[in-house]
């Protein structure tokens, strides 16, 4: 039982395609991010000067620690909470005039990105899980069956009763 225990703290070596998801998944959000912040103080804001409606970047902010981290719960979440911001950006691609709907219809597009990323690194990491697991199991066992058919077998190393003590 100890065994498995030991398994499950070893970790799981990345692949290249959950390396890439995970770094599509850091630059999306990042872009999603600077692309709130400009759009509300810079390139098309509500207000001229700015507005405040540039702090609806500030909870895409929190994901980032956990994302840098690889804490795989933060993709989860992250995943649901980007839906939130694609509405916000379907509603003004359609409702606002340009320029600003044309920053509204990228932040659609970034949020669709980042969804993807981010479930494809859920699913490559599990595929990895699996697969890791299978094969460390499959090596604990080929361990076990190797120490019970050297425990079993005759050892060569006894030497056989001597030819002269027979029993009476």
């Amino acid at each position: 039982m100890n065994e498995f225990n030991d398994l499950s703290l070893q970790p799981i070596p990345p692949t290249p395609a959950i390396r890439r998801t995970r770094v599509a998944a850091v630059g999306l959000l990042l872009a999603l991010v600077l692309l709130l912040v400009a759009w509300e103080l810079w390139l098309a804001p509500v207000r001229p000067g700015g507005s405040w409606l540039a702090l609806k970047a500030l909870p895409l902010c929190l994901p980032l620690a956990g994302l840098l981290k690889n804490r795989m719960y933060t993709y989860r979440w992250l995943s649901l909470m980007v839906w939130l911001y694609f509405c916000e950006g379907a509603v003004r691609a359609w409702s606002d005039r340009a320029p600003s709907s044309y920053y509204a219809l990228l932040e659609a597009v970034l949020c669709v990105a980042l969804f993807v990323a981010c479930v494809m690194h859920i699913k490559l990491r599990f595929q990895a899980a699996r697969q890791f697991f299978a094969k460390t199991l499959a090596q604990a066992d080929a361990n076990v069956d190797h120490q019970m058919a050297a425990a079993t077998a005759p050892s060569a190393a006894t030497p056989d009763a001597p030819a002269g003590s027979a029993q009476a």
